[in-house]
């Protein structure tokens, strides 16, 4: 390059006062003119705004409008480009076009000369993320939290971008696993989802795995939010060899004590009104300290802000990841989260959650529940049938386009009350699931604890209540109706 050249190139950076590498933007743009290919390579990893200066900017910008049409890109075809946009001049002119290629190096070092301007790019884009941070708390125009959490999210995302991946050949994904083709092969090598307390659900999702959306869905009162602590107690505890997932919990509807509460009676055994009322036995207080003594140990982590909106969601979890990493999301539920800002009508801003929750199921690689309302369809009275499908999703048709996984709760002892051979009997529907096969599975539900069980493990339980009522009868017969402590039995 011309000495008056680049020592104009090098004062233009200068006076930016950012990090810039010069030299590694000329070889990366010479390199496209030189050899035409190179520009799908370079492309996948860098974008406009990546280069300093803003003649590369814009010299980067017609080789993409090129390229996009299927022409060459190479010195006559490039400066007729920026020609037609009265640009070449600006650009410093055909000169400077052909000077991009002085003192090339090897074509194989071209990608850590990519690497080099988008690390520059990285740098220079959160100095003025940190200016705009600055900014905002000089001004104190807004609440605290919200500037925390926007920041959060505004550092997360330049990180996310220099972590941004590309396309992949199958060769450097197999090679990219650890134990490579044998573990890409052996099914039984292969790392498994999440499991919930549900063996067959289990069979037919293979777990509950990274990345995936997964929507919970049910009418009032059929059993959504227990069914969602149930697998979030499952997964947060430590169970035999197993150790303890770390699972965020936010409910925008009830409160981190109620939820502590259902989650300590369904795992005790409990009955939820016995515990709220003080009516309890020596027994049940022995269930409910051990249980108690698990779940503090446990990794469940409950937030209970109402109105919370996507954008607070996403950084609480991204803390939470960095401090005690992260496992399982549960929101409950979808249709209470907040807004930032007018929306145009209902459907879209569910569209904007549902798309929101995806996309930071994917940035964080771990699933996330989202439990759902369903519309009142399935209750009309012309409906024969009763059990839920993925129409009934309220609000957004967004719901079912993004959710991996759609499970469905169903009880039919809701619509029929005084039909006795349906208590307690519970099906979860599998409506939707893009990487395996739609089903039902059945389940039983326990009313009095909030919780779902697979047939059978109720009839162990069963087997195992009556057993010790069996026990207990004789010795209260003999010391009276209150025991030898004079405790009444409720």
């Amino acid at each position: 390059m011309p000495a008056v050249q680049e020592q104009s190139v090098r004062q233009l950076a200068e006076q930016q006062g950012m990090p810039t590498n010069i030299e590694a933007e000329m070889f990366v743009l010479g390199s496209v003119v030189l050899e035409n290919t190179k520009f799908a390579q370079v492309a996948n990893l860098l974008d406009e705004d990546d280069f300093a200066i803003e003649k590369h900017r814009r010299i980067f910008s017609c080789m993409r409008e090129l390229n996009s049409r299927g022409e060459l890109i190479e010195y006559l075809t490039l400066s007729n480009e920026l020609q037609k946009f009265k640009q070449l001049e600006s650009v410093g002119g055909v000169a400077y076009l052909t000077s991009l290629t002085d003192g090339m190096p090897r074509f194989e070092s071209i990608e850590s000369y990519v690497r080099i301007v988008k690390n520059k790019s990285v740098l220079r884009k959160l100095i003025h993320v940190s200016q705009q941070i600055i900014s905002n708390c000089i001004q104190e125009a807004r609440e605290v939290d919200d500037i925390l959490a926007d920041s959060e999210t505004a550092i997360m995302k330049v990180g996310d971008d220099l972590l941004r991946s590309g396309l992949e050949s199958p060769q450097e994904t197999i090679q990219g696993m650890e134990g490579g083709e044998e573990e890409f092969l052996d099914p039984n090598r292969r790392p498994k989802g999440l499991p919930t307390p549900f063996h067959r659900l289990d069979e037919l999702t293979n777990g509950m795995r990274g990345g995936q959306l997964i929507v919970l869905a049910a009418r009032p009162a059929m059993g959504k939010t227990a069914m969602a602590l149930n697998i979030a107690s499952f997964v947060a505890s430590k169970r035999g060899d197993e150790p303890a997932k770390t699972v965020a919990v936010f409910s925008l509807e009830m409160s981190r004590e109620a939820l502590l509460t259902r989650v300590l009676c369904a795992d005790a055994g409990v009955d939820q009104r016995r515990f709220r009322g003080g009516y309890l036995n020596r027994e049940e207080k022995a269930k409910l300290r051990k249980t108690l003594s698990v779940l503090v140990e446990s990794k469940l982590f409950i937030d209970d802000t109402a109105n919370l909106n996507i954008i607070e969601l996403a950084a609480k979890c991204r803390r939470l990841q960095s401090e005690h990493g992260l496992d399982l999301v549960i929101v409950d539920y979808l249709q209470l989260l907040g807004s930032k800002g007018r929306v145009q009508n209902r459907v879209q801003e569910i569209s904007a959650f549902s798309r929101g929750l995806k996309l930071l199921a994917k940035d964080l690689d771990v699933p996330v529940m989202a439990l759902s309302q369903l519309s009142r369809a399935t209750e009309h009275i012309r409906r024969d049938n009763p059990r839920p499908k993925l129409s009934d999703l309220r609000d957004s048709g967004s719901i079912e386009q993004d959710a991996d996984v759609v499970l469905f709760i169903f009880r039919e002892q809701v619509y029929k009350p005084t039909d006795k051979t349906l208590e307690g009997v519970a099906e979860l529907l599998i409506g939707k699931q893009r990487n395996g096969p739609t089903g039902l599975v059945k389940l039983a539900f326990q009313k009095r604890f909030a919780k779902f069980l697979s047939p059978a493990e109720q009839m162990e339980e069963d087997e195992q209540a009556a057993q010790q009522n069996q026990e207990a009868y004789e010795p209260q017969q003999r010391e009276g109706y209150g025991g030898a402590e004079g405790e009444p039995p409720f």
